[in-house]
């Protein structure tokens, strides 16, 4: 058939003598042969086996649904089974091809690390232009139809550095098209010194402030943050984290209080900021 080169598992190493006889037998050309050490995974109780289903996705297809990105895949895949000369870890396509030698691989097996994988994949996500990724993005996203898809590229922008998964994005931003129910336990952080109690005292203050904006827009929300914790001599993570949960009812967002309220625009973000306060 005209084969020349056999890439396989090292589990049909001890079989490749016998592959052997039959060729001299016939009287053919033995092909060289790369045996690569087998990709495993790790079960429940810590042992390691063959990868399979029970491990999670395990098709390149199912990956990719999974929101990961197939260059960010495959990069993975690549130091399973080989190592560069260096420590380097991310690869482009075309930076494998040509720093791939098989005097790189390994003779050991090789656990397939989900969390490895999630790591890598954040890492490409964070090398694309900014455009590619709101492109890419999008589909996951499930903002088509409603009003934050004409917002995309600024939203995306703020989600890139985020973002380990595509898959994640729904849950990341949520808040912003419908705000959920949450308790005003959620307004205290020790760090931030913040408490329900502050957090009314914050919002009565900064409400009138940003209610005399002319444009919501984040330098000018952050403006009147910033100078309310200098006035009051305290960290800016005290207000940014009452105002934050106001707006969202999360402790982690995409972006800060004035990306959000740039975002939600100046009514929606009001009505917000004033639900909270009457709660509190």
């Amino acid at each position: 058939m005209g084969i020349t080169h056999v890439v396989r598992g090292s589990e049909y190493l001890s079989s490749t003598p016998k592959y052997n006889l039959l060729y001299r037998a016939f009287g053919w050309e033995i092909p060289e042969y790369v045996h690569l050490p087998l990709i495993m995974g790790r079960d429940a109780d810590g042992n390691v086996s063959k990868l399979s289903k029970r491990h999670g996705s395990v098709s390149f297809e199912n990956l990719v649904a999974e929101g990961y990105l197939p260059e960010a895949i495959v990069n993975y895949i690549a130091l399973l089974g080989w190592s560069p000369k260096s420590d380097r870890e991310i690869f482009s396509l075309q930076e494998l091809a040509e720093a791939f030698q098989t005097s790189g691989l390994n003779k050991s097996s090789a656990v397939f690390d989900y969390d490895k994988l999630r790591w890598v994949n954040a890492e490409h996500i964070k090398a694309l232009p900014v455009e590619t990724f709101a492109e890419l993005s999008l589909p996951f996203s499930g903002v088509a139809g409603s009003w934050l898809e004409n917002k995309w590229t600024r939203l995306a922008g703020l989600l890139q550095p985020r973002t380990e998964k595509l898959t994640e994005i729904p849950e990341k931003i949520g808040f912003l098209l419908a705000l959920p129910e949450f308790s005003n336990d959620l307004f205290v952080n020790k760090k931030s010194k913040c408490d329900a109690a502050v957090a009314k005292e914050l919002l009565a203050r900064l409400i009138p402030e940003f209610s005399a904006l002319p444009e919501m827009t984040a330098d000018a929300v952050g403006s009147i943050i910033s100078a309310d914790a200098e006035a009051r001599q305290v960290k800016l993570g005290q207000p940014m984290w009452a105002v934050r949960i106001a707006l969202s009812g999360s402790p982690v967002t995409p972006g800060g209080p004035g990306e959000i309220m740039e975002l939600l625009g100046k009514e929606e973000s009001l009505r917000r900021l004033n639900l909270a306060l009457a709660r509190l």
